[in-house]
């Protein structure tokens, strides 16, 4: 796993752009700060613009090999989701934040994200609720079978995690493509019945993202499962 450079480009509420731009280690999530190029040092977002909020993205998180997920934390917590990309993908709109139209910066908040090697077949599920909770949920699928996700933070299942709650917008990435046998995860429910579930895209192209449709409300006893080929 190496070192790589990873960029961003936030657009703020009242016009101001902040630069991201960190090295940071593959496979591993990774604070992104605000370029020294443009500030007077690598600092969080949420102490460089404070009290300003984020209206989206001029360009994603992105990396040489993709990004799996990017979120900010606030207290520990999955405080809002960030699009994602590969470097050097252009947009042709502003990219938002998932389902929100803007996200108010707090001193202490911090983008975190998760850098790709050229082989890592992570699946990572990005949800927002109809609670307004976010979550995401990660997994590595080693070859023929099932892969349940599990939450990136607590290590719970969909299920545990997101009991009573509805998910109404969602995306997915993978770069499985064809080896995805159900071409993305499936919710099930406790029976082991589909309920729902999300395509996957390839960081290495444009995401689409997904409003849940006839979504049933998380039991407690449901899963998030990828199922691959090989």
């Amino acid at each position: 796993m190496a070192n790589v450079n990873c960029q961003a480009q936030i657009l703020l509420s009242n016009g101001e752009v902040v630069s991201m731009s960190a090295t940071v280690a593959e496979g591993t999530v990774t604070e992104l700060t605000t370029s020294t190029t443009y500030s007077v040092s690598a600092t969080s977002i949420g102490q460089f613009a404070e009290g300003k909020s984020i209206v989206g993205f001029i360009q994603p998180v992105s990396a040489p090999n993709g990004i799996s997920y990017a979120y900010i934390n606030r207290r520990g917590e999955i405080a809002a989701i960030c699009p994602v990309q590969n470097m050097g993908q252009v947009n042709s709109s502003i990219v938002p934040l998932l389902g929100l139209a803007s996200f108010q910066l707090q001193a202490g908040d911090t983008l975190q994200v998760m850098a790709n090697t050229a082989t890592d077949r992570e699946f990572a599920y990005c949800v927002r609720t109809s609670k307004n909770v976010n979550a995401i949920f990660a997994g590595t699928p080693a070859g023929a079978g099932n892969t349940d996700l599990t939450h990136i933070l607590s290590g719970q299942g969909v299920g545990t995690s997101l009991v009573g709650q509805t998910i109404v917008q969602q995306f997915a990435t993978s770069i499985d493509g064809s080896k995805l046998s159900t071409g993305g995860v499936l919710i099930l429910d406790d029976k082991g019945l589909p309920i729902g579930g999300c395509s996957a895209t390839s960081p290495a192209q444009q995401l689409i993202r997904n409003s849940a449709t006839n979504m049933r409300a998380i039991g407690l006893n449901f899963v998030g499962r990828v199922t691959t080929s090989s």
